[in-house]
């Protein structure tokens, strides 16, 4: 997938690159929206993720002229917390879904998978995942929470982007820089103790009690789940 970032906080839209670049898509970033409507309009994407506060034109005006120049890729906006105004008229103007910010990136793929999906006419039905398994824990992508044997577990928010982020890789360690890169990727303040305690935060609740736990700490290297 060829996905065009339009970011102007450099640092948020470097780390939302280099995650879908993890993910082997090509990313191509704009900073404003007069620079987004030029490479829209020279490159073939798949997918536009637009920031709404824009120097310039903002997102809403940017998505406006695209679909007034018959460019019509599938555009998620980023928009500000509860700005309910924004999300209106990024639809009315549109757009083809939104994010709030803060968000967590595997929301972001799945929301761009969707996207991608739609545009080419694939179902979305059976084909998408609605839980992950790993061992006999469970985590249900719809009611946002899990089971481990009898135990039904609730999660936070923060919580449940970072279980879903280990468990759609199974077996595969992640550094501390990687998950705060892909749970925490538009807050600067994240950092690797952030993730200690979110890890302590999980292990207390999927693995406390239990004779074998699933998550798992590589040493020099960062955190692992697995049987």
């Amino acid at each position: 997938m060829r996905v065009l970032v339009v970011e102007d906080e450099r640092k948020l839209a470097r780390l939302i690159a280099a995650g879908l670049a993890e993910e082997r898509h090509t990313v191509d970033l704009a900073f404003d929206g007069d620079e987004a409507i030029g490479r829209a309009q020279a490159g073939i994407y798949d997918a536009i993720v637009l920031d709404v506060m824009l120097p310039g034109r903002s997102g809403i005006e940017v998505c406006r002229w695209l679909r007034a120049h018959d460019i019509n890729t599938p555009v998620l906006l980023l928009t500000a917390r509860d700005q309910l105004e924004d999300k209106v008229a990024g639809l009315d103007a549109g757009a083809d879904d939104y994010m709030t910010k803060p968000f967590a990136f595997e929301e972001l793929m799945a929301r761009l998978r969707a996207l991608a999906r739609r545009a080419s006419g694939l179902p979305e039905g059976p084909s998408t995942p609605t839980a992950l398994m790993v061992g006999d824990l469970t985590l249900d992508l719809v009611r946002h929470d899990a089971r481990r044997g009898e135990r039904h577990i609730h999660f936070t928010t923060r919580e449940f982007a970072l279980l879903e982020f280990l468990m759609r890789h199974p077996g595969r360690p992640f550094s501390r820089t990687q998950i705060v890169m892909r749970v925490w990727p538009d807050e600067s303040e994240a950092t690797s103790n952030v993730v200690d305690t979110y890890i302590h935060y999980l292990r207390d609740k999927i693995d406390r009690g239990f004779s074998h736990p699933l998550l798992h700490t590589v040493r020099g290297v960062g955190y692992v789940i697995h049987e």
